[in-house]
């Protein structure tokens, strides 16, 4: 240690006093912002947002705008004018956080089945079943997707899209000759229906395909309803419709191995592995919930989109006749008659383009939900162990960032290809829908047929959606008049 005299060390302290003033002065300047730093950093990472009431939150607010002719994304929209573009909020005594950016989607996406795991509200889950893909476990994922893959690739659905065209073709010529107005999305309810039960199942019969579309509407109705079972109510409908599927679905599944029937057919295709090891082969139960899951699956969602694609062809004639103009020139390249085929669908690049934006626009599946396995950090924010991650398409997909004027309908703009994350109709990464090939073929065959046979009138534009519906559409249905093309309506 250093010893100084008294005399020395105040002549020091004298003659340096504002260099020790300014020392001590830009301390305490540096702790106070380095303090301010801490808390702004804590503030910037904690997402803003109102939880509510423990166990309730919000959730009376959500079934509120379920309720509503806006749609239950009103819900998520007035949040975000309150809190901003990030926002949690609690549904079903759940903790819910909307991601509304492509960075975040990449995060989840790219860290599914590791990070994130899949998370819907209780009442969908318990509809669809602990064995359909949207509700199992991480560990069960793969080994179930893979197995229901193989009947949705590219070359097992060729058969489909010539049925579905001889079916589509046969009914929309039926409604024409009848001249009345008949609702879009009740008669793509019924034509996606019964092909995706004839592709399953092979179920062809009126009363038995009546039966089975009426509880799968039970349990669609269901997927958000508050989970008590309460007779009367939605929830409890579509617990008692499941299990009426599930005793159909068991004794076609006895009949077939009893030997007393046989069909060509998914159902099949997963029965003859019967005496395959454990890995290479579903469980009755798991065979029967996702026989579910892909029914209404594949009716819902795509008749929805395809009574979407009708409303903004009928809004953009620019769009229609363009499409029209193409449909028709692949049509006068086939023999009268003739089905459309595979290789027709994949010379139709505007009619994709029309599928994209379509699918864009309308959202059909507003947000893929996730479930954070570790508490986590996404976009800075801090995420909790437990908490939902919704990741917002339809905010992303109607960003101004990512698409010039996004609320208008232009096909065109996928003359480029969108930036990552950006175009997520199906979502992204190992749980993307498997019936992305199958929905976006049977689009094509339907404005194909539509545009190439036809002209028609929208006879109620009532822009309303539909009360109490998971998936947007609208109130009316769509109703339009078809009218047979003729000569001088041929561009």
């Amino acid at each position: 240690m250093i010893n100084l005299p008294r005399n020395k060390l105040v002549f020091l302290v004298q003659n340096h006093i504002e260099i020790m003033m300014v020392a001590v002065f830009s301390l305490g300047v540096m702790l106070i912002v380095q303090k301010a730093l801490r808390r702004f950093t804590s503030e910037k990472s904690v997402i803003p947002g109102h939880l509510g009431l423990p166990l309730l939150g919000e959730t009376f607010s959500f079934l509120s705008a379920t309720d509503s002719t806006k749609g239950c994304y009103d819900f998520v929209r007035l949040r975000r004018l309150w809190h901003g573009k990030w926002f949690k909020t609690r549904i079903f005594g759940k903790v819910h956080v909307f991601v509304p950016t492509t960075d975040g989607a990449k995060t989840i996406f790219a860290n599914d089945l590791v990070l994130f795991n899949k998370g819907y509200v209780k009442s969908m889950a318990d509809v669809v079943g602990k064995k359909s893909l949207l509700s199992v476990p991480q560990e069960s994922h793969k080994r179930i997707r893979r197995l229901l893959s193989d009947p949705f690739s590219m070359n097992s659905l060729s058969k489909f899209v010539m049925e579905f065209d001889n079916m589509l073709y046969q009914r929309l010529n039926k409604l024409e000759e009848g001249g009345k107005s008949f609702v879009v999305f009740d008669f793509c309810m019924k034509i996606a229906f019964d092909a995706i039960c004839n592709m399953l199942i092979s179920v062809t019969e009126a009363p038995l395909l009546q039966e089975i579309e009426r509880d799968c509407t039970y349990v669609s109705n269901a997927m958000l309803s508050f989970p008590l079972m309460i007779p009367g109510t939605r929830y409890y409908k579509g617990i008692k419709a499941r299990k009426r599927l599930m005793e159909t679905f068991g004794e076609m599944i006895s009949s077939r191995r009893s030997g007393k029937e046989y069909s060509d057919d998914f159902l099949q295709s997963m029965l003859q592995r019967d005496s395959y090891p454990p890995s290479e082969k579903l469980e009755d139960s798991e065979i029967m919930d996702n026989l579910l899951t892909l029914i209404i699956a594949g009716q819902t969602t795509t008749a929805a989109a395809m009574m979407w694609s009708v409303k903004f062809l009928d809004e953009n004639k620019e769009v229609q006749d363009r499409l029209r103009e193409e449909q028709l020139s692949i049509i006068r390249n086939k023999a009268e008659g003739a089905s459309l085929t595979l290789e027709d669908l994949n010379s139709m690049c505007y009619g994709l383009k029309v599928v994209k934006e379509t699918l864009r626009m309308s959202n059909v599946l507003l947000w893929f939900p996730r479930v954070a396995l570790n508490d986590c950090r996404i976009d800075g924010f801090e995420i909790k162990k437990g908490w939902h991650l919704n990741i917002d398409a339809t905010y992303i997909h109607f960003d101004h960032s990512l698409y010039k004027d996004p609320t208008r309908f232009n096909p065109s703009r996928f003359d480029e290809v969108p930036k990552p994350y950006s175009f997520m109709p199906f979502g992204s990464g190992p749980r993307t829908c498997l019936g992305i090939n199958m929905a976006k073929m049977t689009m094509l065959v339907f404005l194909s047929r539509l545009t190439s046979g036809f002209k028609w009138r929208v006879d109620d534009r009532d822009p309303c959606l539909e009360k109490k519906a998971h998936i947007p559409r609208l109130r009316s249905g769509c109703p339009i008049t078809l009218r047979t093309l003729k000569k001088r309506d041929i561009i």
